[in-house]
């Protein structure tokens, strides 16, 4: 036995002198490249973000008639500056999936009647034949009343059903669950054909209680392609109907009239408060502070905001613009628009990006063109 043993040694000891570098020591530490060789770095990773965004095109003559008769080739688009080409166009005929986001709270509780009257209008006149619909109604809580369906017979019972809740608005929060639907719906692509996605709001322009922010819902709203239409619901034609209460100090000037002049800044009317009227370029300038200012709180103007921000419309009921009226024609310009599909080329720089839709030359003397202002990418995720 210790032969064999002897002998294994020797083996070992013949092996080991026949590779000069085998009893010689790792070196410690890393090792340093030769003199005049180049340094080899890996590649860095690449962060690609694919970006599809669909945009819904409103066109309208000087009387105000929605435009018919335009074809692709009369559109241009551009996404910060650069040309796109489109790679999807239809003519209102893209169904649609909508989710309607209803106001519950205590006080509206006047106007709560004629809301709970209006899901069969919705049904045929906003989703139409082809489309779905969803419910989310809100006060202090945000709760889904009807997953998406087809049905007008369910968005009718829902509707109609409608209980008067409490003093609460959490609108934002309500919208982000509108979101949250919304993005899980098929969507309109350069290989598939998908569903329009479309928020309808029939509310107050007031939030109070949300835990979300209005330019962060919108920033998520843009990137998954909704478009928000939004009925104001007015407070003071709800104090109006209300039945008068005897507590309370008396007013100095008659309802309807104002005893001090409006906040700089604004223009006094009825509902100056909760839903003050902005038109054009300041409009769109308030979209875009607030999406690119997503963690700041919007005070005004919440709900046109909201419609300018996505490409979509914003109507108040008060005066002679019922909530009939007005949600007729919501839907006849939905299924009236052009809708527009690209992939932005380039590089998807982090930031605002900035949508120009615009009509060739040749027709678009006293045409007007309504499009969604752009889109917001944040930072990607590491």
């Amino acid at each position: 036995m210790k032969q064999r043993v002897g002998m294994f040694v020797g083996l070992l000891a013949m092996a080991a002198a026949a590779l000069p570098h085998a009893s010689a020591q790792a070196p410690e530490g890393p090792m340093s490249p030769p003199s005049g060789v180049p340094i080899q770095k890996g590649p860095a990773p690449i962060k690609l973000r694919s970006v599809l965004v669909n945009t819904p095109v409103t066109v309208r003559n000087e009387k105000g008639d929605m435009v018919h008769d335009l074809e692709e080739s009369d559109f241009r688009v551009t996404d910060n500056g650069a040309l796109q080409k489109i790679t999807h166009f239809n003519l209102g005929g893209d169904p649609i999936s909508l989710v309607v986001v209803v106001e519950m709270s205590s006080r509206i509780a006047s106007i709560l009647p004629q809301i709970r009257k209006s899901g069969i209008l919705i049904s045929q006149t906003v989703t139409g034949p082809t489309g779905e619909g969803a419910v989310v109604g809100f006060d202090d809580r945000v709760a889904t009343l009807l997953d998406f369906t087809p049905s007008s017979d369910a968005m009718e019972k829902v509707m109609s059903g409608l209980p008067a809740g409490t003093p609460g608005t959490r609108l934002f929060d309500a919208m982000s669950k509108a979101v949250e639907l919304l993005s899980a719906r098929p969507e309109v692509s350069e290989t598939e054909l998908g569903h329009r996605r479309v928020m309808l709001v029939i509310a107050e322009a007031h939030d109070s209680g949300s835990e979300e922010k209005l330019g962060e819902v919108l920033r998520r709203a843009q990137l998954a392609n909704i478009t928000i239409y939004a009925v104001g619901i007015s407070t003071m034609k709800a104090d109006l109907k209300r039945k008068p209460e005897q507590s309370g100090p008396t007013r100095a000037t008659p309802e309807g009239t104002f005893g001090a002049p409006p906040p700089p800044g604004t223009i006094q009317t009825p509902t100056t408060d909760d839903n003050a009227h902005a038109q054009g370029p300041s409009l769109m300038a308030l979209a875009v502070w607030a999406v690119s200012h997503a963690k700041d709180q919007v005070t005004s103007h919440q709900l046109e905001i909201a419609a300018a921000a996505t490409g979509g419309l914003h109507v108040s009921t008060w005066k002679d613009r019922t909530l009939e009226k007005v949600i007729d024609e919501m839907g006849g310009e939905l299924h009236a628009q052009y809708t527009l599909t690209y992939t932005p080329g380039g590089e998807n720089t982090d930031g605002y990006h900035e949508i120009s839709v615009t009509v060739s030359k040749e027709k678009e003397r006293g045409l007007k063109v309504r499009a969604r202002p752009g889109y917001y990418l944040g930072v990607p995720e590491s």
